[in-house]
């Protein structure tokens, strides 16, 4: 059994689950699984993920479990109080062949499916891999810790849950770098290990927050806007990184004014060029008349400890930077491929949604009519 602890997630699902419930309970949605790049199923693969989706759906959260995130400050009573309640209810995902294409639709409630994304895409890395032998993990591992070991002022976390190679590698490489690092290494998105081993966990928002709004508003245009303001309302103060490339970088300065820039604590990069965004992003708060030396900027795209210590030295006089760094800490083997896959929300309540990301590889969408609107009145590709 792969997934044994619903804690086996990444927080920012929990802290957007807490969100959906207490402001949109009655929020219908679909998710559908993607690889971006290549990759061959068969049917006893597809089997073995169905099967292990078929024990995630009889997990509880237990006692001990709930208890912890009692502790962590955001999360409210009544919050736990649901959790204790909540199971997943295999009726709203499918787990579809076809050829060599694996699919995975999810639909259903808002709340009671959020959570399918991270242990699903663990439990489909975890089945691709299994027959695979990974080389020099470790001294792979070894040598970045070690070319982090120098620099003194450079944070990072983990951000690897939904591409690991396994569970058991992850939570290696959380306990190694923590070990290793204390100062430097803040942290992991994985609730699990962050309760086992002692440490951090970290995660705000995620893109679906801000996807949702275009199904839950009256018009396309304050979507963004008016989801950076529920999620303020949610956490006064608290989870305070906001999401800048749901609908590209510009469109997000567009809503980003001076009210924004002062109530959040920074921003998280995922797409596009980072140097290019991080200086765009000082600009607009300097415009704004925001001491940029007060906020943070996260980057999370795609890094290596290579790029983000470049990125880190760039910026580093200019405001606060750390990095979350995923499938280059979790699934970095040198002799296998890491699968790069997401589950994208595509529906809220009936109506499309888009992802129109700074780099067009990542954008999801599968109303063609739907996301041409969308970008007319974004003005985006103008």
């Amino acid at each position: 059994m792969i997934i044994t602890s619903l804690l086996d997630t990444d927080l920012y699902k929990l802290t957007m689950m807490q969100a959906a419930l207490h402001q949109f309970p009655n929020t219908d949605v679909k998710y559908e699984f993607k690889c971006r790049n290549e990759a061959s199923w068969t049917e006893s693969r597809v089997k073995r993920v169905a099967s292990e989706i078929e024990c995630l759906c009889d997990l509880r959260f237990n006692k001990d479990e709930l208890e912890y995130l009692k502790g962590i400050r955001f999360f409210k009573q009544n919050f736990i109080d649901y959790l204790e309640m909540f199971k997943f209810n295999k009726d709203h995902i499918d787990i579809i062949l076809e050829g060599e294409e694996l699919k995975i639709k999810i639909e259903g409630n808002w709340v009671q499916t959020i959570l399918f994304e991270v242990p699903v895409l663990a439990i489909v890395n975890e089945v691709y891999f299994e027959n695979e032998y990974p080389m020099d993990g470790p001294y792979r591992l070894s040598e970045k810790l070690q070319f982090a070991y120098d620099e003194d002022d450079f944070k990072f976390t983990d951000f690897g849950t939904r591409r690991r190679y396994s569970k058991d590698w992850q939570r290696m490489v959380v306990d190694q770098a923590a070990k290793a690092l204390p100062s430097q290494f803040v942290g992991t998105s994985n609730i699990q290990f962050a309760k086992e081993l002692n440490i951090k966990a970290v995660g705000t928002m995620a893109h679906e927050w801000i996807m949702a709004g275009q199904g839950l508003g009256v018009d396309a245009q304050g979507s963004q806007a008016m989801m950076l303001q529920k999620w303020e309302d949610e956490y006064r103060g608290d989870l305070g990184i906001a999401l800048s490339d749901t609908l590209g970088l510009d469109a997000f300065l567009k809503d980003f004014d001076r009210y924004f820039a002062k109530l959040y604590d920074g921003v998280r990069h995922d797409s596009g060029d980072p140097f290019e965004w991080g200086e765009k992003m000082i600009k607009h708060y300097e415009s704004l008349e925001v001491d940029p030396k007060t906020k943070t900027f996260i980057f999370s795209d795609g890094l290596n400890m290579t790029n983000a210590i470049e990125l880190f030295h760039h910026f580093k006089d200019k405001v606060n930077v750390s990095f979350g760094i995923g499938t280059n800490l979790t699934n970095d083997f040198g002799n296998i491929t890491p699968l790069q896959i997401v589950i994208k929300m595509v529906e809220c309540n009936g109506r499309p949604v888009a992802k129109i990301s700074d780099d067009p590889s990542k954008g999801t969408c599968q109303d063609d009519a739907y996301l041409k609107y969308l970008k007319k009145v974004f003005k985006i590709g103008e």
